[in-house]
């Protein structure tokens, strides 16, 4: 499909630190919910809210991303954030895409918690104007949305994981098995590379 034929896009940025299949699943449920015509994931470079919590290189981490979406015909990596300097702003990554997809609509994949957050990132008011947000539910978060998000976001029919990038990268670690977390084709890449401490 070309750029000009996209006319739905959903946008879902991450550190994807690894990905894993929850990531899959929300992106999957996303395409359905709102009738979108690709994903895109937006590999972060240097995450603002993450300073020093990410334990695998840029360049590894959009590798595994591509190897998770291999067999996605309607998902796609993108190292948009890698290829421009200093922190990854979500409002400037919309920004870059609206010039690349005229005409298309941003739909900003988010978890709940991020949602809630929102309203402390950078330029709110102008993600809202770029982008409609899919909120993703996360398990035990409560936190009740800010007003200021009122009409910006639907909720996804998502079921909620108790499953993180966090608890895989602990279990590779410690020489647990992942392999019911992980696409087979990240979980190989992360064994060859020997990311995460992972044997190879």
């Amino acid at each position: 499909m070309s750029s000009n034929a996209i006319k739905r896009i959903g946008v879902y940025g991450g550190t994807f630190d690894p990905i894993h299949t929850t990531h899959l699943d929300i992106a999957r449920t996303a395409l359905r919910h709102a009738h979108l015509d690709r994903v895109l994931f937006i590999v972060a470079a240097r995450p603002p809210h993450k300073q020093g919590e990410v334990f695998a290189e840029a360049q590894d981490r959009l590798e595994l991303v591509r190897a998770a979406l291999a067999d996605e015909p309607a998902m796609e990596a993108s190292r948009l954030e890698l290829d421009r300097s200093g922190y990854s702003f979500t409002v400037d990554t919309l920004d870059l895409l609206q010039q690349q997809y005229p005409g298309a609509a941003l739909y900003l994949i988010l978890g709940y918690d991020s949602l809630v957050e929102l309203p402390g990132w950078r330029d709110p008011e102008g993600i809202f104007a770029r982008a409609h947000i899919l909120a993703a539910p996360r398990p035990g978060v409560l936190a009740p949305v800010p007003p200021m998000l009122a009409g910006h976001y639907d909720l996804l029919p998502f079921q909620e994981r108790e499953v993180s990038s966090t608890d895989i990268r602990a279990r590779i670690a410690a020489g647990e098995e992942v392999r019911a977390w992980l696409p087979p084709a990240v979980e190989r890449l992360i064994r060859q590379k020997g990311l995460y401490h992972a044997a190879p």
